[in-house]
């Protein structure tokens, strides 16, 4: 089957592509942190010390991107009558699942978005995070054809899927009415952000487009080796990384290099094994960070509980010194990244069909 230009969803796919890559590079220029315009796990650990899950005073910030997400994501899908309370597939698997992507993300420093904001912006030392991602979404993709599967989410009783999108409107009064166990960095990465309504405004724009696309950087380069380029999500990717692209060379932001690039480290093996868990991980739950933001906006609790995993993720890799920083990953990151391995493997063979 090819292509076709008439398809409509192609061109939205197309539009969420090119939106996330050209306003994730804009929101650098806005003021948040240099090729982090958008990052969901750097912006999960912000929100987790926000709320004081973690005591890192250059990481904390409510970060409206978040919430623009999961309520956009909601907005669009009650709209088109596809808000659907669903889940009960393995729900600890994803739970824990949601807490290793944080720790292989943290390795890497920055989620699958980030990792192409930072390579269209010149820093080809994400390059060793890119050949992880493909890694560990094609051994992701090995597994599933030998039958691992965690389960088809079934419809649920009681709203259950509003939960997790209740939550980030309680996130939304927080930071509008700011508390005062509201905890927000002075210094650091945490205190450099954009405005909070242009925030707010992208994350609402951009939850409506993925909702409605379906759009997942993993998820373009899981069918991209599927399909090739009969793909969809294909294209969206290559919109995303013109867009970021011609941003960032528009906007003066591109430094091409090795050495001293923002938000980085040298340590080749261990971005690699980070990205390589994302990957994997992904692929298994159905979709990076950001996607299961999206997800949970559309009602599925499974996708929720990968999100409440998630900010426990975002407290415990700060609080651990889990992190990696552009001096390098500590050691309780390099065993994190291992024992992460350890458990996608383990839940490989626990949740494989013998009769595959």
């Amino acid at each position: 089957m090819s292509l076709s230009l008439r398809d409509r969803h192609l061109w939205v796919v197309l539009a969420a592509g090119a939106g996330l890559g050209v306003l994730g590079a804009l929101l650098s220029v806005w003021g948040n942190p240099q090729n982090s315009g958008i990052c969901v796990s750097c912006f999960i650990e912000n929100t987790s010390g926000a709320l004081g899950l973690h005591d890192n005073e250059r990481m904390q910030y409510l970060r409206p991107e978040l919430i623009g997400f999961v309520l956009g994501s909601i907005l669009c899908a009650s709209l088109f009558r596809e808000f659907r309370s669903r889940g009960g597939s393995a729900p600890l698997a994803r739970l824990v699942s949601g807490v290793f992507l944080i720790v292989g993300s943290a390795v890497f420093i920055g989620c699958p978005i980030k990792l192409f904001l930072r390579l269209m912006a010149g820093d080809i030392s994400s390059l060793a995070g890119l050949f992880g991602l493909i890694a560990g979404v094609w051994i992701g993709l090995q597994g599933l054809a030998r039958g691992v599967d965690l389960g088809r989410a079934e419809d649920e009783r009681g709203a259950t899927g509003l939960l997790v999108p209740a939550g980030f409107i309680l996130l939304l009064v927080f930071l509008l009415a700011r508390p005062s166990f509201l905890l927000f960095s002075d210094r650091g990465s945490a205190a450099q952000h954009a405005p909070l309504f242009i925030s707010l405004a992208v994350g609402l724009l951009l939850g409506v487009l993925a909702q409605r696309s379906r759009f997942c950087v993993t998820g373009s380069v899981r069918d991209g080796l599927l399909m090739g380029t009969r793909s969809p999500l294909l294209w969206g990717f290559f919109a995303f990384l013109i867009g970021a692209f011609v941003t960032n060379i528009f906007m003066g932001r591109f430094t091409f290099g090795l050495y001293g690039q923002p938000g980085a480290h040298l340590e080749y093996l261990w971005s690699f094994l980070g990205m390589l868990l994302v990957g994997w991980l992904s692929v298994l739950i159905g979709g990076c960070p950001f996607r299961q933001l999206i997800k949970a906006g559309e009602g599925d609790a499974d996708a929720g509980l990968a999100v409440v995993g998630m900010l426990l993720g975002g407290g415990l890799v700060q609080s651990w010194g889990v992190a990696a920083t552009a001096a390098g990953v500590a050691t309780s990151g390099k065993i994190s990244v291992l024992v992460g391995l350890a458990f996608v493997l383990l839940i490989s063979l626990l949740f494989r069909d013998r009769t595959v």
